[in-house]
């Protein structure tokens, strides 16, 4: 099993996380852990980002990486942050290759038949299908899975606890990126634990 399908299957929800404040990264890593979902993509959308990646390592139990990288220059300082894997939204031979060269599971976004086709050509299989709901949804993603048959995915983008378990259902998606289980503001780290224990229950 490659190391990314390994990450991909830890859980059927990835919490995708934007976070404001670094203060706040320990305990909503640990209220996530808790509830069932080791697997935590902090996008790098905010100046926290990179801190609250340094942070969360040291939660036990969870595997920390970054989403929302769009360069080799972001790359360089999710890795060097502590990041155990990468997410991107989308996929260029520049980005792919610097990853590919890095070492670093990596799960690049697609949308279509030619996305998938210049990830093929770098040698990934594993994409984050991206944006799910605005991409035709779950049927497009089963039109693009027969030619792709190779090929496995984690939907994000529009999922939501209601829509999960429908695309869970289809083999070839491993998981889904879930914005929905941490809110905005201070961290309520019960409600983020109880949140995640229903999103991990998703896999029975």
């Amino acid at each position: 099993m490659k190391p990314i399908e390994s990450i991909m299957r830890t859980a059927p929800v990835i919490p995708v996380l934007v976070i404001e404040d670094a203060a706040h990264a320990v305990p909503i890593a640990r209220a996530l852990v808790a509830g069932g979902l080791r697997v935590l993509e902090v996008t790098l959308r905010t100046p926290a980002a990179l801190d609250a990646i340094r942070a969360m390592k040291g939660v036990e139990g969870a595997i920390v990486g970054a989403g929302t990288v769009n360069n080799p220059e972001d790359l360089k300082a999710a890795i060097d942050a502590g990041s155990e894997f990468i997410v991107s939204a989308g996929l260029t031979e520049k980005l792919g290759g610097a990853a590919l060269a890095s070492g670093i599971p990596y799960l690049p976004g697609v949308a279509n038949a030619a996305d998938i086709m210049t990830g093929l050509d770098l040698g990934l299989t594993h994409f984050k299908f991206f944006p799910a709901a605005t991409s035709g949804g779950l049927p497009a993603l089963k039109a693009l899975a027969g030619p792709f048959y190779q090929c496995k995915f984690c939907p994000t983008g529009g999922v939501t606890l209601a829509s999960a378990p429908e695309w869970l259902g289809f083999d070839p998606v491993l998981c889904v990126g879930g914005t929905w289980i941490v809110g905005k503001g201070t961290p309520d780290q019960a409600a983020i634990e109880a949140a995640a224990r229903e999103a991990a229950a998703l896999a029975a």
